[in-house]
């Protein structure tokens, strides 16, 4: 279904001109949210935004990550490692989102950096449209932690991040471009580039969101959108996907 998004913010430059938007309201395992997140990947031949949500308290780490940072919290919580970077973040109460973007869309050519501010000034402007004082986090409110500001976006700089951190340090410490509210961070991110495309996998979480964020933010990102679901095709091949690395020890205890 064609939708033209409503101008929310007439100053905004939109990042596509048009977005395929998946509602996904259907409760997931960890691992089934992660594949599903790959399965678009390997298929997507438009941008792409998926909003998903947990089937039981969650908690997800960066590809670079170690397991043994998280391992005590597995008997509270759906442990997962991402394919992206980044470090620990829990899940459940946030809203969680995955922006897929094909190798032959122009902004693929930009850099990992550009893309990462670009779709958090959307979420930013969403958020400011309803009256919020968001804003991104600019070098000056990183200096201190140089050596992390762009754990969250490179997925092969992740190294010593999360290993030396709380389980909470992804949310308590912000990174350049990273959506803040009132001095605190409620938006981060992760990504994953290949020779088909980026994966963008986000968080939003500590802020109240308007019943309708969702399609302010997508009306931030794209001029038209499409809204899809998700076909049984893509779900067959998530399956198999969680079954085969996302579900296993051998995928989570990797490092």
């Amino acid at each position: 279904m064609r939708d033209v998004s409503t101008p929310l913010d007439m100053t905004r430059s939109a990042i596509f001109n048009t977005l395929d938007v998946y509602h996904d309201l259907t409760p997931r395992s960890a691992a089934m949210n992660m594949a599903i997140d790959e399965a678009l990947l390997g298929i997507a031949e438009a941008p792409s935004i998926r909003f998903y949500r947990w089937n039981l308290p969650a908690l997800s780490f960066g590809y670079f990550g170690k397991f043994g940072d998280a391992s005590d919290y597995a008997v509270k919580r759906d442990l997962v490692r991402r394919w992206t970077g980044g470090g620990i973040v829990l899940h459940g109460e946030d809203l969680t989102y995955s922006i897929i973007i094909p190798a032959r869309e122009p902004l693929f050519a930009e850099s990992s950096m550009s893309i990462y501010e670009k779709i958090h000034r959307a979420i930013s402007n969403a958020l400011r449209a309803t009256g919020a004082k968001a804003e991104l986090a600019a070098v000056a409110a990183v200096s201190d932690r140089r050596s992390q500001m762009i754990s969250a976006v490179g997925d092969r700089r992740y190294n010593n991040f999360a290993s030396s951190k709380t389980l909470e340090a992804c949310f308590t410490n912000p990174v350049l471009a990273d959506v803040l509210l009132n001095g605190r961070k409620v938006a981060g991110a992760a990504q994953r580039r290949t020779r088909t495309g980026l994966l963008h996998q986000g968080s939003i979480q500590h802020v109240i969101l308007a019943e309708d964020f969702e399609h302010r933010f997508a009306s931030q990102m794209a001029e038209n959108f499409d809204h899809q679901q998700l076909n049984g095709e893509v779900l067959k091949r998530a399956h198999r996907i969680a079954e085969n690395k996302y579900g296993t020890a051998a995928w989570l205890q990797r490092r």
